[in-house]
């Protein structure tokens, strides 16, 4: 290992700081360690989202180490488990992930906060995908996340120029969930995270499922794909203990007491 990923945690959340001065790029060694962060977060049942973040205030990541590259890690290597970032590829996730972008996300940095499932975002921080500039494509989620987000022409004019879009206009377009000032990232960032945690852990991996399973689907085609088999985090919250514990702790005027079963 590295030590290029930091890992605490604030009760039930994981948190996750990539720390590669000066730009937290990312290389296979990298991506290797964010990985096992990620798996970490999978395997234990006592912490329920992952918060991923980088070091310092001018890059959240700079995306694939380009002097990695220079040295020789070629452009297709493996990035092992997860693809590229530990996250990105990471389609078995069970429990939420929130980025908090405290900087420029560029490239791959970029791709990895998008497949987080929520973003804070610093008034300094910055998107970008410029791989066109460098005879490469983002096609560590870019091409195929970014479309899904932002509209169409928005999106193919960031693919295709390359441009940075600024933390005002990402929040315009619905692209993050919140922004706040420098000093107030952290905290912002960890309060959204505990507001997901606080919910039930069978019911949050359900929401997940059944988003990724149905995007792009219209209304009755997504109803019947949720009906039907192949739904295990969906079918374990009708027949849940926690399924019963929210309305008899809500009707007792009580928090609920989340088993995760």
């Amino acid at each position: 290992m590295s030590g290029a990923v930091l890992v605490e945690t604030a009760g039930d959340v994981l948190l996750v700081t990539l720390d590669r001065p000066k730009a937290n790029a990312v290389d296979v060694a990298t991506s290797h360690e964010l990985h096992a962060a990620f798996e970490r977060l999978e395997r234990d049942p006592a912490l329920r989202v992952g918060l991923l973040t980088g070091a310092g205030d001018r890059f959240f990541s700079a995306g694939w180490d380009l002097k990695a590259a220079a040295a020789g890690e070629a452009v297709d290597a493996d990035h092992g488990p997860g693809g590229f970032a530990g996250l990105t590829e990471l389609f078995s996730r069970r429990k939420p992930v929130v980025a908090a972008v405290n900087g420029l996300a560029l490239g791959g940095g970029f791709e990895l906060a998008l497949a987080a499932d929520l973003l804070v975002a610093s008034e300094n921080a910055a998107f970008a995908l410029p791989e066109v500039s460098l005879g490469l494509v983002a096609d560590s989620g870019g091409l195929l996340r970014l479309p899904r987000r932002l509209p169409t022409a928005v999106a193919k004019e960031l693919l295709l120029t390359g441009r940075r879009m600024s933390a005002a206009e990402a929040l315009h377009w619905g692209l993050v969930n919140q922004v706040v000032p420098p000093g107030q990232l952290p905290e912002a960032a960890l309060s959204l995270a505990r507001r997901v945690a606080r919910n039930a852990p069978l019911a949050l991996a359900a929401v997940l499922e059944v988003v990724a399973a149905t995007e792009g689907m219209g209304v009755e085609e997504g109803f019947g794909r949720m009906r039907a088999d192949g739904m295990p985090a969906y079918r374990a919250v009708l027949g849940s203990e926690d399924a019963v514990e929210g309305p008899r702790a809500f009707a007792e005027g009580r928090p609920p007491v989340w088993r995760g079963s």
